[in-house]
């Protein structure tokens, strides 16, 4: 599937991301600028944030209490459409997401 970076400087990444792959992951091996994933995915930091698309947020869905928590210690300003990327995984529906990398 196709997955869409828009990066800090107004750039777009596209990559082909495997089903099952979080995209924090997605993000490091694409050399994604902005998104760090300093804790590799376990909930502890939230060097992962990025803004879903408008159009892609209902595909996403919500973040759960503990991700919800972590969103408030971004560092960049935490929007109704922020998630930490580790918590969307890949799959057929998400086919074209298109995420944005906070400027900071």
């Amino acid at each position: 599937m196709k997955i869409t970076w828009t990066l800090q400087d107004g750039r777009t990444h596209t990559a082909e991301v495997a089903n099952g792959t979080n995209m924090m992951e997605a993000a490091v091996a694409n050399d994604i600028t902005g998104v760090v994933g300093e804790c590799g995915g376990s909930l502890s930091c939230a060097t992962c944030h990025v803004y879903v698309a408008d159009d892609w947020v209902g595909k996403t869905g919500e973040p759960e209490d503990f991700e919800d928590a972590m969103l408030d210690a971004t560092e960049a300003e935490r929007k109704d459409n922020s998630r930490l990327s580790c918590q969307i995984v890949a799959d057929d529906s998400l086919d074209g997401l298109h995420l944005i990398v906070p400027a900071l």
